[in-house]
């Protein structure tokens, strides 16, 4: 599997920490110098120090995709960065929503949700998709979830932001596939990311206990599905969705 990277510049939405800075990192490891994006500053240098420490090449770019200004920021500071269009484009900024009954759910926390998991993924694609096109080649990773593959009580919020992210890959790939811009999903499962751990993990529980696997997925198990994706190996993989989550989608 050619997962080389090196001459390539990826941009990592949400990567200051979780599975967004473990593909920051992953995708450094194979030679990609890579743009980590956050709100915060501290932690978003910390993983570009995590990178730097392991002979990779990152920087750090503030940015928050709540507001079409920050997702406007964000697409001309990576751009400038990278001295032309991306190679690869990390579409994971999510807003983690726990879980709640529909009619609990604020009107403004629905905004909030939209706005971040949906419209910036979807105003980024626009900003940087075609230059990508123009060029003739390119790869866009959107973070999915499996939780927009079935209906989980309490998580219609999330679960619809999801949903959308993967009907937007199938888009994207029609939109943009001919232009040589390959567009893919990686849908996790339950992941044992630091904050799931401090505030999940006895919520994620019985959706564990029906994982064939019986274990979460680790962040970086996440993070190389994403690479593979994005690298030469996946070379004819267009508008897919590729489960990380111990075979909970199958059954």
């Amino acid at each position: 599997m050619n997962t080389d990277l090196h001459g390539r510049t990826a941009l990592v939405t949400g990567s200051t920490d979780g599975i967004g800075a473990a593909v920051a990192r992953a995708l450094a490891a194979e030679g990609a110098t890579v743009i980590v994006s956050g709100r915060d500053i501290t932690r978003g240098e910390k993983v570009v120090a995590q990178i730097a420490e392991r002979g990779g090449s990152a920087s750090f770019a503030r940015a928050d995709l709540a507001t079409a200004a920050g997702v406007h920021q964000l697409a001309a500071e990576a751009q400038r960065s990278a001295g032309g269009p991306l190679d690869i484009v990390v579409n994971n900024a999510a807003m983690l929503l726990l879980p709640m009954p529909t009619a609990d759910v604020d009107a403004d926390v629905v905004d909030q949700a939209l706005a971040v998991n949906v419209r910036a993924a979807f105003l980024l694609t626009g900003l940087l998709a075609p230059a990508m096109a123009a060029r003739g080649h390119g790869s866009i990773v959107n973070i999915g979830s499996i939780n927009g593959l079935f209906g989980m009580s309490g998580s219609a919020l999330y679960s619809a932001t999801k949903a959308a992210i993967h009907s937007l890959t199938r888009s994207w790939a029609a939109e943009y596939g001919p232009a040589g811009v390959r567009v893919n999903t990686v849908a996790p499962g339950p992941t044992l990311t630091d904050r799931v751990a401090a505030t999940m993990s006895e919520r994620i529980a019985p959706i564990v206990a029906a994982v064939p696997s019986r274990r979460p997925s680790t962040p970086d198990e996440v993070a190389q599905s994403v690479v593979f994706l994005a690298g030469d190996g996946a070379a004819n993989i267009h508008g897919a969705l590729l489960s990380v989550d111990g075979g909970r989608a199958a059954v």
